[in-house]
């Protein structure tokens, strides 16, 4: 397929040193509880974190990493007074280049991308340029940048592993051909499953009157705020539907999505032959975190076995896209190409933050997104500079929407 070395690199022997990126989330959490788990095995070289910094003051100590980025020169200086109070050796950067700098270290081996959104594209894109292998699960880089993320992952030789849930499932149920299309090796179509969010169930009319709390409360994943808001609109969804075209080479028209309710499958491969292919288990990130870091070994993760005697049953439904019309707009993204997921997630990311901040309604965030599409062309993306030229014109124009909105 088109990722490059997604599965040719056989884990290395020895000590992995890894770079964790957005240390703080839950993906960064779900990381470090696997990687002390096995400290045989792993080393954590760096540390990133943005707002939750006593928290990273704190994995510093934990872990002792040799560097930890933090956003600005002020929390810079102030942190490593601490650190070396403590008897830390930790060096502590500052700034987007930092993260670039951390990411392409020639000491590091894995690169965990947990950078929330387009914050975490060029050091998702520097790992890449330095043949890192990378834990994937900043989706937006791929939506952003994927023909230019593929083209580097295929120069670079970097091995990409998928760790969004989804992903990761749908990589388990493929063969190891993955070099090949999805006709060669015999996929009829990939399924992702989604939760529903916290509204699936909710009317159209109420919900207008969803409130931040309501949107951030999602019934089976511990997130960020962010990335909530977008499982509520289904965007969350519309965003992985568009990594998994890149990751697997597959058109939008041969990946669909399924509401799945009790979270246990966690997508599907279905063959030309008639058989479908499931990943289950338990919802918790430890499970493709471990495996995405002990491929092609298993190893174990703090991870309950899934008793399916107390799940009982599996429940799918289609998705609403008239009460969700995030997912629509994401698969008409996809089909346009260019510049559209670009578009799209800028507008979002504009649009989830209004939201967030009081300034729009949860049913707003959809219409912004739209107009902000609706106003701008689709042009062709191939390098950096073109990806971020469209990104800053899309958070201009979908700024412009939320204040006709307000």
């Amino acid at each position: 397929m088109g990722i490059g070395r997604l599965s040719a690199q056989v884990s290395s022997i020895g000590t992995q040193r890894i770079c964790v990126l957005g240390a703080t989330g839950s993906v960064g959490a779900s990381t470090l509880d696997v990687i002390e788990r096995h400290p045989e095995s792993y080393e954590v070289f760096a540390l990133s974190g943005y707002s939750r910094l006593k928290e990273l003051e704190k994995l510093c100590v934990r872990f002792r990493p040799q560097y930890v980025v933090v956003p600005d020169v002020e929390h810079q200086k102030s942190i490593q007074r601490r650190l070396i109070d403590a008897g830390l050796k930790t060096l502590v950067l500052a700034g987007a280049d930092s993260l670039d700098f951390v990411a392409s270290h020639q000491d590091v081996d894995t690169v965990v991308a947990a950078i929330v959104g387009s914050a975490g594209l060029s050091s998702t894109l520097s790992a890449v340029r330095a043949g890192k292998k990378i834990l994937l699960a900043n989706k937006e880089a791929l939506v952003m940048s994927g023909a230019l993320f593929m083209q580097l992952v295929r120069e670079s030789g970097a091995t990409i592993m998928p760790i969004d849930s989804e992903h990761n499932a749908i990589f388990q149920c493929l063969p190891a051909r993955t070099h090949d299309s999805l006709s060669a090796i015999g996929v009829r179509r990939i399924i992702l499953t989604a939760s529903g969010g916290p509204f699936r169930t909710t009317s159209a009319q109420l919900l207008s009157e969803v409130t931040v709390d309501q949107a951030c409360a999602h019934p089976t994943w511990s997130m960020g705020r962010k990335i909530s808001v977008d499982s509520a609109t289904l965007m969350n969804k519309g965003l992985e539907l568009i990594e998994a075209c890149w990751l697997f080479n597959a058109p939008p028209a041969k990946v669909e999505v399924v509401i799945h309710p009790q979270s246990v499958v966690h997508s599907l491969v279905d063959y030309v032959d008639g058989s479908v292919l499931a990943h289950l288990g338990n919802p918790d990130m430890r499970v493709p975190i471990s495996h995405a870091l002990a491929w092609p070994r298993r190893m174990e993760s703090g991870v309950s076995a899934l008793d399916l005697l107390k799940v009982a049953r599996l429940d799918f439904e289609p998705p609403d896209e008239e009460r969700f019309p995030c997912l629509r707009l994401a698969r008409q993204a996809a089909t346009a190409g260019g510049s559209a997921p670009v578009i799209l997630n800028a507008a979002n990311e504009v649009a989830v933050q209004a939201f967030l901040t009081g300034r729009t309604a949860f049913t707003q965030i959809a219409a912004i997104i739209d107009g902000t599409l609706n106003s701008l062309a689709e042009v062709p993306v191939v390098t950096l500079e073109q990806v971020l030229d469209a990104d800053a014109t899309a958070r201009r124009e979908a700024s412009k929407w939320v204040g006709a909105l307000s």
